[in-house]
């Protein structure tokens, strides 16, 4: 079962070069830290108002984080659960932050439709395909979604589902139409090829080290120079470290982990048989979805322990077999992990400090369109002056105690795993 520790999306692109910043003292209205999905709408929001005298420091590459290493799919909504997001803010405020992410997916479409990304995109929409069989939670689910958040989720009936994806895991599902799949690291970088059109000025390998106030402006170094700029946003996600503690000590750095099968050809029909991205109702669900390569990428398990490609490869293997055992013999090409930055209550926070420093993080593992919606958000601050929406203030910046808040939140996942295994044995 070789596999290369190098993912999937990094073997598939071609990347520009960005230079380091190396000089003092460059000035910015401006300044992102972070050159993942967040900081890239970002600034393209800001592009877009009229606002292109602004700076991205990315610490490593553009799209290196979770932003060039999740599954893909684009879909609406937060990590926090529908139904949990609803009781914690009531009918009109939870939906008002729904249509946010759901606007989100539509803009994503629309930026690759105008500025001609190629980023290999799947219009089939996504499956929560039910794994304990029971219909009426699922019956429940797209109630909820149709009368709380007005989204039309489709019921698809167990043998409707089997024609689509071979096994006999799933008892049926709901397919969320307005959903698609795509190359996250391709996006990421064409969003960067905008950018540098526009002559926003990105710099790689440029860690911010810190952020100093200076009367009405702020100052950014780096290891070879600085930036001072007018506006200071602070997007780093799992890899963030030593810049911004008020912020960083609010998210736990959480690690998953994505696989990649060799070209199926034929054989691909034989386990999934359609467009759609695919996950199930388990707590630790997998998520998968065919590549048009014929590959099929499949992603699942969440520890506060990066793993090696080997490993991860076995792991991953063996949940691919559970759900479609006729893939057995199949090699595996790339095995690959990654941090996301999680916040206790599972929302984003976004915001601003009272240095007046902004901020967007805790996307933890449903970003793709969160972050653009927070990208926009903080484009309309910065550039027009809006309020942020009130709801975000419901979600601060709680402190996750470090280590105790890592271990907490593995025991909390080991949990749901005991809690899920328990449920398929009853039923």
């Amino acid at each position: 079962m070789p596999a290369a520790a190098r993912s999937f999306y990094e073997a598939t692109v071609e990347r520009p070069a960005h230079p380091a910043l190396a000089t003092a003292g460059e000035e910015a209205t401006v300044c992102i830290i972070g050159g993942g999905f967040a900081g890239l709408a970002t600034a393209l929001g800001l592009v877009e108002r009229g606002v292109r005298d602004v700076v991205i420091l990315e610490a490593q590459q553009v799209g290196f984080g979770a932003s060039g290493r999740n599954g893909g799919f684009v879909l609406a909504g937060y990590s926090l659960e529908c139904a949990d997001l609803l009781r914690a803010l009531g009918p009109d405020d939870a939906r008002a932050l729904y249509r946010l992410t759901l606007d989100a997916v539509e803009l994503i479409a629309s930026r690759i439709a105008r500025h001609g990304i190629q980023c290999d995109v799947v219009r089939g929409g996504a499956i929560l395909a039910d794994w304990f069989g029971r219909p009426e939670a699922l019956a429940a689910q797209r109630e909820l979604m149709r009368t709380s958040f007005g989204a039309q989720w489709e019921p698809i009936s167990k043998r409707a589902l089997r024609e689509r994806l071979k096994t006999d895991r799933y008892h049926g599902g709901l397919l969320e139409p307005q959903a698609f799949h795509f190359h996250p690291l391709k996006y990421a970088l064409g969003i960067a090829h905008v950018l540098t059109g526009a002559q926003v000025r990105i710099y790689e390998r440029s860690a911010a080290l810190g952020i100093v106030r200076e009367r009405d402006r702020y100052r950014v170094s780096t290891a070879g120079g600085s930036i001072t700029a007018r506006h200071v946003v602070f997007t780093g996600g799992g890899y963030a470290h030593g810049v911004h503690r008020r912020v960083e000590r609010a998210v736990l750095p959480i690690a998953t982990y994505v696989v990649t099968t060799e070209p199926l050809g034929n054989r691909l029909k034989d386990a999934v048989d359609c467009d759609a991205a695919v996950y199930d109702t388990r707590f630790a669900f997998d998520y998968y979805r065919a590549l048009p390569d014929t590959r099929i990428l499949w992603g699942g398990r969440i520890s506060i322990f990066e793993r090696d490609a080997r490993t991860i490869a076995r792991l991953l293997m063996r949940d691919l077999l559970r759900v479609y055992p006729q893939l057995k013999g199949v090699r595996l090409d790339y095995a690959w992990g990654g941090l996301m930055s999680y916040a206790r209550h599972k929302m984003p926070q976004i915001g601003q400090c009272a240095e007046g420093i902004w901020h967007a993080v805790g996307f933890g593992g449903h970003g793709v369109a969160p972050t653009t919606a927070a990208g926009e958000l903080l484009a309309a601050a910065i550039a027009e002056g809006r309020q942020l929406p009130a709801p975000f203030a419901r979600f601060t910046l709680q402190p996750t105690h470090g280590v105790l808040g890592l271990a907490a939140a593995e025991l909390t996942y080991l949990s749901k795993i005991a809690a899920d295994a328990i449920a398929e044995r009853i039923l």
